[in-house]
């Protein structure tokens, strides 16, 4: 099926496991013209489609539980229990067992892409490098989070640098009107569920964020808490698209596992309810935008510290750690650039094929 044909497909699929709402479904299919990367990053499903008949030798690579819809913005900040800022992969919605490579692949292919429209002035031959490394030498070293308090400099000057003015972040969301319509109880009770104490009065808005998520169904409760605002949203969550394009007969939602094997400083405020996924928002827990990276950024550290981050994941699954290891050691030194100028070639396609389309709904 062409790329028009498996959209209609997944989201009929979608629409089976949870409400889909119309007007945010069709601005992720205008985001999706307006660019090749935001493409990519609406697109996981068509991803699972392509990527198996793309690079055949990498998608029989040894098994782990993956990120799956992973890209050079799937990476943010958030406080752990010691108020410590951390960094890492902030999204795992599609996260499933699959193929080491796949992670790795699809966020190579998302840096080549963030450098031909110029957000990286990098090569694409030293990007895929500098993953490489961070990704091998985290593997054999065993694993570290990142927290930023006192190591990784660069990082933590560009978080902190870039995190959200608090009064700018608040005026934002609270200025956002009262959800239209009835809350689902189960939402009720999801988000009174993790509110710092029970009782607080709170009022519901609609978020609309993120790309491959856009769609569904996002609820959040605004409060003041003992002197100031206080946001928790809960998001639908649905099973990976790589279900999907198996046709598997299980639903089975990986996002929980995920966070609890690899090797990371845990965000306390995320927890999975049922088919919800809760956090807390605050200005300093928050994906970190390609066009937020400040100009005297080093971008070979910044991509071999998402190499790291991978294996962090990766090392989760530690059965795989050795299979790994050998797979990559008999690979040709430039599979990665290979493969993620394949996976360019074809985003770019489908890309140009939707456009052309013109998909409204």
């Amino acid at each position: 099926m062409d790329i028009v044909e498996s959209t209609r497909d997944y989201e009929a699929w979608l629409v089976a496991r949870l409400t889909l709402i119309p007007e945010d479904l069709n601005l992720k299919h205008q985001q999706m013209a307006e660019g090749v990367f935001p493409f990519l990053r609406a697109t996981f499903y068509r991803w699972v489609q392509t990527w198996p008949a793309t690079c055949p030798d990498l998608a029989s690579a040894p098994v782990v539980l993956a990120v799956g819809d992973l890209h050079i913005e799937n990476f943010g900040t958030w406080r752990d229990a010691e108020g410590r800022l951390i960094w890492g992969v902030n999204d795992f919605d599609e996260a499933y067992p699959m193929p080491y490579t796949i992670d790795l692949v699809r966020l190579a292919t998302s840096v080549c892409l963030a450098i031909e429209v110029e957000h990286l002035t990098l090569l694409p031959e030293d990007a895929c490098k500098a993953i490489l490394k961070g990704y091998q030498d985290t593997l054999s070293e065993g694993g570290r989070p990142f927290v930023l308090a006192e190591k990784y400099p660069v990082l933590r000057d560009w978080a902190t640098a870039r995190l959200r003015d608090p009064c700018v972040f608040w005026d934002k969301i609270n200025a956002q009107p009262n959800i239209a319509g009835a809350v689902p109880p189960e939402v009720h009770d999801v988000l009174r569920r993790y509110l710092p104490e029970p009782g607080l009065t709170y009022r519901v808005v609609h978020r609309i964020a993120g790309l491959g998520s856009l769609g569904r169904q996002r609820f959040v409760a605004l409060a003041h808490w003992r002197g100031g605002s206080i946001a928790r949203e809960a998001k639908a969550l649905a099973p990976s698209a790589w279900i999907w394009q198996a046709s598997k007969p299980s639903d089975e939602i990986f996002y929980e596992k995920i966070l609890t094997t690899a090797v990371r400083m845990a965000d306390p405020w995320v927890h999975l309810a049922g088919n919800w996924i809760v956090r807390r928002l605050s200005p300093d827990c928050r994906r970190i935008e390609l066009e937020s990276l400040p100009e005297d950024r080093n971008e070979l550290k910044l991509l071999t510290a998402m190499g790291r981050e991978v294996a962090n994941i990766h090392l989760g699954s530690g059965a795989a750690k050795t299979a790994i290891g050998e797979d990559l050691d008999q690979r040709d030194k430039k599979w990665l650039r290979k493969a993620a100028q394949a996976m360019v070639d074809s985003v770019s396609d489908d890309w140009r094929k939707w456009r052309k389309a013109g998909v409204k709904s």
